[in-house]
């Protein structure tokens, strides 16, 4: 059975990382590497909430939120055009980054990639799943997603924010076709998120440094970045 991340990258699309690579500045091959980072570490901070009766259930309820909600209208959104998708929803990618990221208008430049965390910008739908998702360690997350993808902190929160609807999507359509329940959901996330650390590499020690210490202080993953690299400078090779 495929995890949460297969599923949701077997919903992205070519047009989809294009989008996402134009927004950022990433060629298609960094876009997509860069997504492949994010997931799993947004997927682990999620089961890591699920591990406990109390977070499970409440991870089963806020699901009940997104069955139904319109994934092709999500999807659509990271298109450039107005309605080329023909999924209809949010339509632009513009209208996406306003609507998960706090309404923000017509959406700004990205941050340089050396940039600093400024979580404060991150409101909207997106925004407020992160917080429900990483809580106090949601700084960290930004600060070692934006190391690992070379995207730097603010740019790594906004992928995350765009990100966010769409993995809740999902998981909510495979919560209610496979009748999970909160102690279903919890093994699955959990056996998905083991299955990432033992892999190790990038996604398994940005899973440790972010998850496995307490919600303050800087990330610093130089040591692990000298062994393989961030993501945008490997695809540069």
């Amino acid at each position: 059975m495929s995890g949460l991340v297969d599923a949701v990258m077997a919903q992205i699309g070519d047009n989809e990382v294009d989008a996402i690579a134009q927004r950022f500045g990433l060629s298609p091959g960094q876009a997509q590497s860069a997504i492949e980072q994010t997931l799993p570490l947004m997927v682990g901070a999620m089961a890591r909430n699920a591990a406990t009766p109390d977070g499970a259930d409440a991870l089963h309820t806020a699901l009940g939120d997104h069955v139904g909600t319109d994934l092709g209208g999500l999807l659509g959104g990271l298109l450039g055009g107005s309605g080329n998708s023909g999924a209809g929803g949010l339509g632009s990618l513009g209208s996406l980054a306003e609507a998960v990221l706090g309404g923000m208008g017509s959406s700004p430049p990205p941050t340089p990639r050396g940039g600093g965390v400024d979580s404060g910008g991150l409101g909207g739908v997106g925004g407020a799943i992160l917080g429900h998702i990483f809580g106090n360690r949601r700084g960290q997350a930004e600060q070692g997603l934006g190391q690992t993808t070379g995207l730097g902190g603010v740019n790594a929160g906004q992928l995350m924010a765009m990100l966010a609807p769409i993995v809740m999507s999902v998981l909510a359509r495979m919560n209610q076709k496979q009748d999970l329940g909160p102690g279903g959901l919890s093994d699955m996330l959990g056996r998905e998120t083991q299955r990432t650390r033992e892999a190790g590499g990038l996604g398994g020690g940005l899973l440790g440094a972010v998850l496995d210490r307490d919600g303050d202080g800087d990330v610093d993953l130089s040591d692990l970045l000298n062994v393989g690299g961030s993501v945008l400078a490997a695809t540069r090779r």
